[in-house]
């Protein structure tokens, strides 16, 4: 039997996520004070997950989030079409002048020895809007969804973001769904809605209802409270010892959780990083391979990994298999600009197996 209880009945939905959408702004590896262009990429940790999960490995998402009246709306929700994302949209007038608005992202490539620069505008953001009450769980859910999925990001945009991700989450648990969290703690937005203590209350509150939670060591420090090293301290990012350890602490606190996975990642340059994932599932320790990546754009692999570990689970893949998805589909995805998928699911599953960059003719 299954760790996880992952419904095998009919189902209307494998896959739902709960949070904002944005629109990043890429300059590409031009610095963005130097920038005459910007590429538009429709992103949130939340939806790249649902989106990863409909084009690459063709399961049917679906996205809960907030949508304004304007045509950055509308751009928003073409591309949400375009990957096959159902959407339940929570609606929103924009005032033609101040909003409220899908929130920008600014963030540039970096290059070699410089580091990627990513800055928000969430001022008035449709996101941090939502609230309990908002959307129809019991109609959605009775239709039948396998998975339900959010995050810290989302949870961070406002006091009521995090109390709609906790109704969302006991009426998954209700009807049979699979639960899972990302903590993604991000300190620049939890600084501006009452800083860390006011993390680790809000994010406890959700992760109680949680049974698969995503997030590395420093994650679990700043977003739960979990004692572990300093994070500054300076060592191998892919020694994966300490992050065994710290479960110990993350079962005890929530004890209904049954998996903990994270990626590794050790940064020698912007564009050259050693990659490796690790998943705790029930007791059970697994470490993937580890490869060099050769980085195009850095941002989404995490929620790269988190789709093909998750596609793994609900496809019935052993652990062994489902975590190496989950760090191959990764992988891939930093070869791609933009935040979501362009991968193909052969492909993920060769790279999985041992694949290689050889030439296929």
């Amino acid at each position: 039997m299954s760790v996880l209880a992952i419904r095998s009945d009919a189902c209307e939905l494998d896959f739902l996520a709960l949070g904002a959408l944005v629109h990043r702004l890429d300059p590409g590896i031009i610095p963005i004070h130097r920038a005459h262009r910007f590429e538009v990429h429709v992103s949130g940790g939340e939806y790249n997950v649902a989106a990863n999960l409909s084009e690459c490995f063709g399961l049917q998402t679906a996205i809960a989030t907030a949508m304004v009246r304007y045509p950055i709306g509308e751009l928003v929700q073409s591309r949400v079409r375009a990957m096959g994302v159902r959407a339940f949209y929570k609606w929103f007038e924009h005032d033609g002048v101040r909003g409220p608005n899908i929130a920008t992202v600014y963030s540039d490539r970096g290059a070699g020895v410089r580091p990627p620069i990513v800055f928000y505008n969430r001022a008035n953001e449709a996101g941090a809007l939502l609230k309990p009450g908002d959307f129809p769980w019991d109609e959605i859910f009775a239709k039948g969804v396998r998975w339900f999925h959010s995050g810290g990001i989302f949870a961070a945009l406002s006091e009521t973001t995090s109390e709609l991700i906790v109704e969302a989450m006991q009426k998954a648990k209700a009807y049979g769904a699979v639960t899972s969290f990302d903590l993604n703690y991000r300190a620049k937005l939890w600084n501006s809605v009452g800083g860390p203590q006011r993390a680790r209350e809000r994010i406890a509150r959700i992760v109680q209802h949680v049974d698969v939670l995503l997030g590395n060591e420093e994650d679990l420090q700043l977003g739960l409270g979990i004692v572990g090293p300093d994070v500054q301290v300076e060592r191998s990012k892919l020694d994966p010892e300490t992050f065994f350890q710290m479960i110990d602490q993350v079962v005890t606190q929530f004890p209904q959780v049954r998996a903990v996975a994270t990626t590794l990642r050790e940064v020698h340059s912007t564009n050259r990083h050693e990659w490796a994932a690790v998943l705790w599932l029930d007791g059970q320790r697994l470490l993937s391979p580890t490869c060099t990546l050769d980085v195009v754009d850095r941002i989404g692999g995490g929620d790269g990994f988190a789709a093909g570990l998750i596609y793994g689970f609900l496809t019935g893949r052993s652990p062994d298999e489902s975590l190496r998805l989950g760090w191959a589909h990764g992988a891939l995805l930093t070869t791609f600009p933009g935040d979501v998928t362009m991968a193909k699911l052969a492909d993920v599953e060769a790279f999985a197996r041992g694949g290689s960059a050889r030439v296929q003719r």
